[in-house]
């Protein structure tokens, strides 16, 4: 009798877990408790694999010898409960996709912050180099549907703490770890704890033939580091003082060591701006030079980079007026990396579903530099009382028309319109990218 594999959840991870899971031979079925869309319905049907959608089939679920939970799902799922009590294993997609991989390799990216970015100039340099490879995981395709449809020598991997959180023998021969803020802590019972394990998960299952690039500049990292020992080589990065092996900056010079590979290049040249894109800029830098790839090829590749929709994009100068979508930062860190790479006077543009956040950390930054902030959420008391003593306007708004026409009256030029709302998109939105993209189409519309 074949391997009974559930799939909980039908998006981008659990359709691409059950193609997998048909194509190796196991007996398939997907649950999903909301609506499918329909590409992944047609897709589910044209590979008749069994599924349901509006509910789940509680008898059937618990007969499965192995669960692929999709990474949205909470623990605090009642099906994901009962599950746990009835003793199935339960794996995300990445750690299912991992064991068919062969004898390819694995980049994983993970962070708080800047991880899509750094995961995608990283497959643009290995792109560059002529590489065999996929960008995967959690930038939007499936890592499992692209074991099944189309492998690759490398993959190139974004992973999140969520996918993290179920993996059993997953390893990366190369390891990023960019960050580690106040982010997702609904999902950790609001212990930060909790959530730092679950993003030093990443480098768990490495060995002493693997590397580990992280920051070395951020202390919840370092302090962490001090309580473990590493079964892995570590290549550290700094923008503040001089590693031995990894890489860092000095003055206006990006240094990366690796053995006997040195690499330098001007932070002028970079395509990417801002200094904590300086700091992803380096970290791809670093895996690449672990990979192998030659330092014409990096520094080809960072200089001509087009940085990703929704995460710090230029959408248009409109008389004399700068848009700017990063409709991506969905926390205050990440709003705060927007603002600290502002050099003109800002319309902000902030609001959403508040996930517990402390707006307090971008408290400074806004003081010097944002003129007038705009509300976009369907509740904007906690923002207007964050920053009502240091903003002279402050204006609410319910929708990306109203906030982007009203940013344009309240800016003059040489100002920058931002988009950066620190807070979730679901108040009034389908998700981060549906907001960038009204924003945008509100742009246009100027």
């Amino acid at each position: 009798m074949s391997t009974k594999i559930i799939i909980l959840g039908g998006g981008e991870s659990g359709v691409g877990a059950a193609l997998l899971a048909k194509q190796k031979g196991y007996d398939v079925f997907l649950s999903d408790g909301g609506k499918l869309k329909e590409i992944y319905r047609a897709e589910l049907k044209q590979h008749a694999i069994d599924f349901e959608e509006g509910s789940h089939n509680a008898e059937k679920i618990l007969s499965a010898d192995e669960v692929i939970k999709s990474p949205g799902i909470p623990e605090k799922n009642e099906m994901v409960k009962a599950i746990r009590a009835k003793g199935i294993p339960i794996i995300s997609e990445v750690e299912f996709a991992y064991r068919y991989k062969g004898n390819s390799k694995i980049v994983a990216i993970t962070g708080s912050n800047g991880k899509s970015t750094t995961t995608a100039l990283l497959y643009h340099i290995c792109v560059t180099a002529g590489l065999d490879c996929a960008l995967v995981g959690n930038i939007g395709y499936s890592f499992a549907k692209q074991v099944a449809e189309d492998p690759k020598e490398w993959y190139i991997a974004e992973i999140s703490s969520f996918q993290l959180d179920d993996i059993k023998t997953f390893r990366a021969d190369i390891s990023i770890l960019l960050n580690i803020t106040e982010d997702h802590l609904d999902r950790y019972n609001y212990e930060f704890e909790k959530y730092i394990d679950a993003k030093f998960r990443v480098i768990e299952n490495q060995t002493m033939n693997d590397y580990f690039i992280y920051c070395d500049d951020d202390e919840v990292i370092t302090q962490r580091l001090t309580q473990l020992t590493l079964h892995t080589n570590p290549l550290p990065f700094s923008m503040k003082h001089e590693v031995k092996k990894g890489g860092y900056i000095k003055g206006d010079q990006m240094m990366i060591r690796i053995q006997e590979e040195r690499v330098s290049m001007s932070i002028y040249d970079f395509a990417l701006k801002g200094k904590h894109n300086h700091s992803n800029t380096m970290a791809a830098g670093i895996a690449a030079c672990t990979i192998g790839i030659r330092k014409e090829k990096i520094r080809e590749a960072v200089n001509n980079f087009h940085s990703l929709e929704h995460r710090m994009e230029f959408v248009a100068m409109v008389r004399g007026v700068e848009f700017i979508n990063d409709s991506k930062a969905t926390n205050v860190n990440s709003t705060w990396y927007a603002l600290e790479s502002m050099n003109k006077p800002t319309v902000l543009i902030l609001g959403g579903t508040d996930k517990g956040n402390d707006y307090g950390l971008i408290a400074e930054l806004v003081k010097e530099k944002v003129k007038t902030i705009i509300c976009m959420g369907v509740d904007n008391s906690k923002i207007i009382a964050a920053f009502k003593d240091l903003v002279p306007v402050i204006i609410e708004t319910d929708s990306a028309k109203k906030a982007v026409n009203t940013a344009f009256r309240s800016a003059t030029k040489d100002d920058v319109v931002l988009l950066s709302p620190a807070c979730a998109s679901f108040d009034l939105f389908k998700n981060y990218e549906d907001r960038g993209t009204q924003f945008k189409e509100a742009v246009k519309e100027l």
